[in-house]
């Protein structure tokens, strides 16, 4: 049985994929923060902007991977001839997030992306593997297709990752408070430094899920 937040048809708001339509999933839980608001301080990432606690969310609940696969069928739209796109997050999903899952997807004929803070190995055949390092962590998934740095991240340098395995590098403003400062840190940054692209929170903009 996997433990899911919530499940839901959306356009992928962030990074190389802005734009696709998508089902996202997200696992509840993370090895980063307890997700709950008063360990918010002593977690490693404690800016985060998401919440992964529980099951209580859109379609969440506990699943097993034939029913997962059920409720993606039931929100993809029947008048796109691509099969579904689905994005794994979280939280952290590679927590719960299996072999079997994975292969369950590609029998249905979907293709699986995954969002992941790489202090975690993925199962092998992952569509579209993103990672979005976090500081004061012990990075092991060196390789993908995109690495998406939430920007900026005290003492945390987005360019000692250039030596990675990554066809795509992206700046992400931080969320909060200080967003605009962020945004134009940011585009500073990919001024100065070409291998890198800006990534903004689009689903925010729009107002999509």
């Amino acid at each position: 049985m996997y433990k899911i937040k919530e499940i839901f048809l959306t356009q992928q708001g962030e990074g190389y994929h802005t734009g696709k339509k998508s089902v996202f999933i997200r696992f509840t839980g993370c090895n980063l923060w307890s997700g709950i608001e008063k360990d918010r301080s002593k977690a490693i990432c404690n800016w985060c902007d998401t919440d992964f606690v529980g099951t209580d969310g859109l379609n969440g609940g506990k699943y097993t991977v034939d029913e997962i696969v059920k409720i993606v069928w039931s929100l993809w739209p029947s008048d796109i001839s691509d099969k579904p796109f689905i994005v794994c997050t979280g939280g952290e999903p590679l927590i719960q997030l299996d072999q079997l899952f994975v292969d369950e997807m590609h029998r249905n004929g979907f293709k699986i992306a995954i969002e992941t803070n790489g202090t975690c190995l993925p199962p092998e055949k992952i569509d579209w593997i993103c990672v979005s390092p976090k500081s004061n962590t012990d990075l092991l998934l060196k390789t993908g297709d995109e690495l998406k740095f939430v920007y900026p991240q005290i003492n945390f340098d987005p360019l000692q990752f250039e030596k990675f395995n990554f066809d795509h590098f992206f700046i992400q403003p931080m969320d909060g408070t200080n967003y605009d400062k962020n945004e134009r840190m940011s585009k500073e940054f990919i001024k100065k430094n070409s291998q890198w692209k800006l990534s903004l929170q689009t689903h925010k903009i729009f107002g999509f899920p």
